[in-house]
C-alpha cells in the first residue's frame, strides 16, 4: 500500500465535479460517468487522452506516493497531517489557468505564489520521515535517465524529483499529447471547464490518497482541513 499527500478540492466543488467527468473518475468513491464526447473530441479521444492521470484521480501533488516507514501506521500519519494542517494556513492563488507542461495540459497558478512553494516545501521535508526508503522500481518509475542533475538529488533525498526549487503546482488533466492534437484537446478542455479555468482556487485542505496495491486506483483516504486551530482562536 502507498499513501500520497495531495490536494484536492471537495467532492461537491464545482471544479472537482467537472474534473471527475472530463476524467471519468472520481477518487472520493462516488460513481462517475465515463468520459463522453466535449469540444470536439470523441468519447473514445477523451478517453485515450485522460488515461495516465485517471488511476490517479484530480489532484496536485504534495509528497508523492510512498510507502510507510517502517514503525510508523497510517494512524500515526493521520494524526502528523491533523496537527501539521490545524496550524498552517490556507493558501489562496487569485486564478488559475490552462498551461501544456512537458506535452500535457494541466491547472496551473496564473501567477507565481512563494506562500503555495513553501507549503509544499514543509510537506515535503516535514513528512518524510513516515517514507520508507524507495526501492529500485521505486526509481526507475521516475525514468531517473531523463532527469538533471537537481531533479536526480531530490529523487534519492526526497522520493519525487519535483520538489523545492524543482515544483510546480499543476492539477493534471491529460496524458502527453502530441503536437498535432494539442491545439483539439486544449479546445476540448476548455469547452469542458469553462470560466472554471480562469477563477479563483483556495488551497485550503490537505488530501490523503491510498493506493491499496500495486497499479490500483488512487482513492481518497482523508482529507485536512488547513488552518483550523487558527480560527478556533479566532472565533
Amino acid at each position: 500500500m502507498r499513501y500520497a499527500i495531495y490536494f484536492t478540492p471537495p467532492q461537491n466543488d464545482p471544479l472537482t465535479r467537472a474534473a471527475a467527468a472530463w476524467l471519468g473518475r472520481d477518487p472520493f468513491g462516488a460513481a462517475a460517468a465515463q468520459p463522453r464526447m466535449t469540444g470536439g473530441l470523441s468519447a473514445e479521444e477523451v478517453a485515450f487522452h485522460t488515461a495516465a492521470p485517471r488511476r490517479y484521480g484530480f489532484h496536485a501533488t504534495l509528497k508523492s506516493p510512498f510507502t510507510l516507514a517502517e514503525g510508523e501506521t497510517e494512524q500515526s500519519l493521520l494524526t502528523a497531517l491533523d496537527q501539521f494542517a490545524s496550524t498552517t494556513a490556507p493558501v489562496v492563488l487569485p486564478r488559475v489557468t490552462l498551461s501544456r507542461l512537458d506535452g500535457f495540459f494541466a491547472i496551473t497558478p496564473f501567477e507565481h505564489s512563494a506562500a503555495l512553494d513553501r507549503l509544499a516545501g514543509d510537506i515535503v521535508s516535514g513528512f518524510d520521515i513516515y517514507r520508507a526508503p524507495m526501492t529500485e522500481r521505486d526509481i526507475e518509475r521516475q525514468n531517473p535517465d531523463r532527469l538533471a542533475p537537481e531533479e536526480l538529488k531530490n529523487l534519492y533525498l526526497w522520493g519525487y524529483p519535483y520538489v523545492f526549487g524543482s515544483f510546480r503546482f499543476h492539477m493534471t488533466l491529460t496524458g502527453r499529447v502530441a503536437g498535432a492534437q494539442a491545439n483539439r484537446v486544449e479546445h476540448a478542455i476548455n469547452a469542458h471547464f469553462g470560466p472554471l479555468l480562469d477563477e479563483p482556487l483556495e488551497v485550503d485542505a490537505l488530501t490523503l490518497f491510498v493506493e491499496p496495491e500495486p497499479g490500483a486506483p488512487f482513492m481518497v483516504r482523508s482529507s485536512h482541513m488547513l488552518g483550523a486551530m487558527a480560527q478556533l482562536e479566532n472565533a
